[in-house]
């Protein structure tokens, strides 16, 4: 028989993921022992027809050589593939908060240069539909100029995104956090807040809102305009009141979930906030509020 011809059907199998391939002799008969299942147990190979015993050592023999010929990296590829991608290609249990966040300001860099990574999308999106494991997960604003995924340059599956209007965070948005730290193995937390909320600048007027769930939202944000009023008036409240609105809503996050505050202590949940500016693209980093520990 051809070993070059079962070395290239055993290499194509191994980038398909499949194994599931015969193997001829040279008189067309397919050879496949009956302890083959065993010997080979994990990697996915049926075995098709059953041989004579005389040709259990031919294809010992031969498939050891296969296996010592196919390189470790076309295996190890496939494996990579299988699982939803992240642009570091690190587990994220073994990669800080720290880094990830610097990862993510690369992104964010290239989208503010317009400099942006092509996407193979299509692909992708067939690989994630076996399961998500992002990374990072956002909590911010809802205000349509603010998309996270396109501000860090951030593909499918990459993002953990929880929107609403002054990215404040309520009993539905704490329970969506959790479920990616407890179940998704995200390790960093994202509070990123911008300029020229329109939640925040309700909340600085003063103004009674028109409907109980418009209030919910102002009622949320009040604090922070309260801090920001000791310090700051006139033009510049605004901007201190949305500073500070991510300073309270990352405090509200650890204050308001058990689950989150015992990750957050265990150094298993960074949490880092930020405000994007709307005509340079740029998000910049706060001073911590809840990272001194």
């Amino acid at each position: 028989m051809s070993l070059v011809v079962m070395e290239r059907a055993l290499r194509v199998a191994c980038i398909s993921g499949t194994l599931n391939v015969r193997i001829f002799l040279a008189d067309g008969k397919s050879m496949w022992p009956k302890d083959a299942p065993q010997m080979i147990a994990g990697i996915g190979i049926r075995p098709k027809l059953l041989p004579e015993k005389e040709d259990m050592k031919r294809f010992l023999l031969i498939l050891l050589f296969l296996l010592s010929a196919v390189p470790s990296g076309l295996t190890q590829e496939h494996a990579a593939a299988a699982l939803p991608i992240r642009s570091s290609g690190a587990d994220p249990g073994t990669v800080s908060g720290e880094n990830t966040w610097a990862d993510m300001m690369e992104g964010n860099q290239r989208f503010v240069s317009g400099r942006t990574k092509p996407r193979e999308l299509v692909q992708l999106r067939h690989t994630l539909a076996q399961g998500q494991h992002p990374r990072v997960i956002v909590l911010t604003c809802s205000d349509s100029r603010v998309p996270p995924e396109l501000v860090f340059d951030q593909n499918l599956g990459d993002l953990f995104v929880i929107r609403a209007a002054g990215n404040v965070a309520d009993a539905v948005e704490l329970g969506s956090i959790e479920y990616a730290v407890e179940h998704l193995g995200s390790t960093l937390l994202v509070v990123l807040g911008h300029e020229k909320c329109g939640a925040v600048t309700a909340a600085c007027s003063g103004e009674k809102m028109p409907t109980a769930n418009l209030q919910a939202i102002v009622d949320k944000i009040d604090p922070a305009v309260a801090q920001a009023k000791t310090y700051a008036k006139g033009d510049g409240l605004l901007d201190a009141a949305i500073l500070e609105n991510v300073h309270q809503s990352a405090r509200d996050v650890l204050a308001n979930s058990e689950v989150l505050r015992h990750a957050h202590e265990q150094g298993k949940l960074v949490v880092i906030e930020a405000v994007y500016k709307l005509h340079a693209g740029e998000v910049v980093r706060l001073p911590s509020s809840v990272n001194s520990r």
